[in-house]
């Protein structure tokens, strides 16, 4: 029955003529990106929905998701008064700030 709905939501087809190394290209970026070919390059010409990599979403999920337990722990060494510790945490969180707006500005 999916197959159906498709046929009947896409009803026009086009032949696009690529290199070998062009269709390995787009075929490697769709699958980075977790979706068909064809709906790669729907998005790549409409200007649709930005193509976000499903293993940098869950990258970003899990930094800040770490973020937030540092910050739980920097919080709790703050109040021991421990400077060494709190520099490092303070690192830690800025690392993991940088990285989390690096892999945004790329999507």
């Amino acid at each position: 029955m999916e197959k159906r709905k498709a046929t009947i939501r896409f009803q026009r087809r086009r032949t696009l003529r690529l290199t070998a190394e062009e269709d390995a290209r787009i075929t490697r970026q769709a699958a980075t990106a977790g979706i068909s070919v064809s709906e790669y390059m729907r998005r790549l010409f409409f200007g649709g929905r930005p193509i976000i990599a499903r293993t940098d979403d869950q990258i970003i999920r899990e930094l800040r998701r770490l973020g937030g337990l540092l910050k739980h722990h920097f919080a709790v060494v703050k109040q021991t008064g421990n400077a060494a510790t709190l520099t490092e945490l303070e690192a830690a969180l800025r690392a993991i700030r940088g990285t989390i707006e690096a892999l945004s500005e790329q999507q």
